[in-house]
C-alpha cells in the first residue's frame, strides 16, 4: 500500500525490510512481533467481523503479512491478509521501545 508518504510492503524474500513511514524492520521481526499480538498458531481471533482459528504463524505474502486460518462459521481454511493497521501497530510498538 502506498500513498501520502506511508507504505507497508515486502520485496521478494523473507528477510527484506518492511518499510513504514517511520521505520524499517526485517520481515522475520515483523512476523515475530505480530505473533506477540496474538496472531499465532492455535489462537482464536476476530477480524473482519468473523471469528477464526489461526492455523499458522504470520508470514510474508503478496506485499503484506498473512496467516492461515479456519473460519468458525464455515469451517473452511484459507489464507487471510492482515490489515495494514496491525502492521502499523507493530511498527509503533518498535518505536516506543526504542
Amino acid at each position: 500500500m502506498t500513498g501520502s508518504g506511508r507504505g507497508y510492503f515486502f520485496s521478494a524474500g523473507n528477510e527484506d525490510p518492511v518499510i513504514t513511514s517511520q521505520s524499517s524492520l526485517p520481515a522475520s521481526e515483523v512476523c515475530a512481533r505480530i505473533r506477540q499480538f496474538g496472531y499465532a498458531a492455535s489462537q482464536k481471533i476476530r477480524i473482519y467481523g468473523e471469528e477464526f482459528e489461526v492455523l499458522s504463524d504470520p508470514f510474508p505474502s503478496d506485499g503484506g503479512i498473512a496467516i492461515q486460518v479456519r473460519s468458525n462459521r464455515t469451517s473452511q481454511a484459507r489464507v487471510l491478509q492482515l490489515p495494514a493497521t496491525v502492521i502499523h501497530r507493530v511498527s509503533q510498538t518498535e518505536l516506543r521501545a526504542a
